[in-house]
């Protein structure tokens, strides 16, 4: 049986999409701000030699360089001003996030509502500011060392620092008026453009393997299997929820007595989404983003997190999985589902579940409905992203196939259709309720002739 919001969803018309102006305005503004990403990442930082540059990512595509360069839309590869991206702002969320759990200062932030959230909002800035810093300048001393600079020295590192940090700053302003004035989380919207610009020019390079016989045609047949079948999957899972019947009891208003009522409270398998898997793979991609350039000139510890914490690496694939399932059980309880303000939510509107009693039993229940629902949920996160990891490490193929770039696509994609059905669903009901106003009008002006 369809759920009220999926029955909702399905009358939406979307001919309606041409008269929504409100709506239309957002996805132009929405569309613009994109554009403006997407130039930025082909405008190149100063000092850099272009021609070593392509030949160090041309050998490089396969491993690291190419996870980073497809967090980063291919700024990375042409070290463009975005070539940070946007992940410094969320590995400084993590760090904030982690914080705000286990740290009694952020704790009492987090309660003191509104104002709580700006404070919280401006640390995580001065966070992506001081890690920005630190991997600009990383970078820069290692594209020295690597020999892909045209005039080494301090005033390279300057300009470089300046400019990355300045292009992730302005990365994370862009996600915020998307999402403030736009359709959808300019954040993720950002990493989701910067992977479906790039697939073009993957599957390109991926077909030309095959047209030089790197890989057999039993070999390319079978990766679009797999492309097309996880995909399917993905979509599968994101859509599948349990629904916990809520029970409303009889009230009275006045003389009248209201018959109590039922619903359902749907919790999704995955309620976290693609977070987890961004938020793994930032973490993971942040101690190798700094010795990614250094090449040959690799000091010791960075040579030995490049062989055993590349793509495909056994400790990688390890580290990345337990990150998941960490990320995907702290970021439900703590963001997207908490089960103790859901409880009094409930209690607030006269709600329960039936056999349990409101309040903290009510919270108990739904925290061992939701941990039990994470089991499936952490462990289909987890398949879908290494699968797809381990088969591209060992054909060395792009890591545009991988699954976390399926996840993000997916998941992106289908939230982003859900906020445009909403705004239509709220032009929609906007039309039905002025065309009543106006009947009523007219009625009401046809019984006063009538009278006289």
């Amino acid at each position: 049986m369809a759920s009220a919001a999926e029955q909702m969803a399905s009358n939406v018309s979307w001919g309606m999409l041409g008269k929504a102006t409100e709506l239309r305005q957002r996805l132009l503004f929405t569309i613009g701000l994109l554009i403006v990403y997407r130039i930025g990442t082909y405008i190149p930082v100063p000092g850099i030699d272009g021609i070593a540059l392509r030949d160090f990512m041309d050998q490089a595509a396969g491993g690291i360089a190419g996870v980073l360069g497809m967090f980063t839309g291919g700024a990375l590869s042409r070290m463009g001003i975005f070539a940070l991206g946007i992940m410094p702002y969320i590995s400084a969320s993590i760090i904030v996030q982690l914080l705000g759990a286990t740290w009694g200062p952020l704790q009492q932030l987090k309660k003191e509502g509104e104002n709580g959230r700006r404070k919280i909002t401006q640390y995580t800035r001065y966070g992506t500011v001081f890690l920005a810093t630190f991997q600009a300048y990383g970078l820069a001393v290692s594209m020295e060392a690597g020999d892909l600079v045209t005039d080494p020295g301090w005033f390279f590192r300057i300009s470089t620092v300046i400019t990355l940090v300045g292009g992730t700053m302005f990365l994370l302003w862009l996600g915020e008026q998307i999402t403030a004035r736009g359709v959808g989380n300019g954040i993720s919207l950002i990493i989701y453009v910067g992977i479906v610009a790039e697939l073009p020019g993957a599957f390109a390079q991926f077909f030309e393997q095959g047209r030089v016989g790197a890989l057999s045609t039993g070999v390319i047949l079978g990766i679009v299997a797999m492309l097309l079948a996880t995909l399917a999957f993905v979509v599968f899972m994101e859509r599948s929820l349990r629904k916990v019947h809520i029970q409303y009891p009889r009230r009275q208003v006045g003389m009248k007595v209201y018959d109590g009522g039922s619903s359902h409270l749907p919790i999704k398998v995955n309620p976290a989404g693609v977070i987890p898997a961004i938020f793994a793979s930032s973490l993971l991609l942040l101690p190798t983003t700094l010795s990614t350039f250094s090449g040959s000139n690799a000091g010791p510890v960075m040579s030995w997190i490049l062989a055993y914490f590349g793509p495909g690496q056994p400790l990688y694939l390890l580290f990345f999985a337990a990150m998941i399932i960490f990320f995907t059980y702290f970021y439900t309880l703590n963001v997207s589902f908490k089960p103790d303000e859901v409880a009094d939510n409930l209690k607030n509107q006269n709600g329960f579940v039936p056999g349990i009693r409101p309040g903290k039993k009510t919270e108990e229940y739904l925290e061992y409905v939701v941990t039990r629902l994470l089991v499936l949920g952490s462990a289909y996160l987890a398949l879908v992203c290494l699968i797809p990891e381990v088969i591209r490490g060992n054909l060395a193929i792009t890591a545009y196939f991988g699954g976390t770039s399926i996840l993000i696509i997916v998941s992106v994609g289908m939230d982003f259709i859900q906020q445009v059905q909403s705004h239509l669903l709220a032009h929609q009901y906007e039309g039905l309720i002025e065309k009543s106003q106006l009947r009523g009008k007219k009625r009401g002006k046809g019984k006063g002739t009538a009278r006289r």
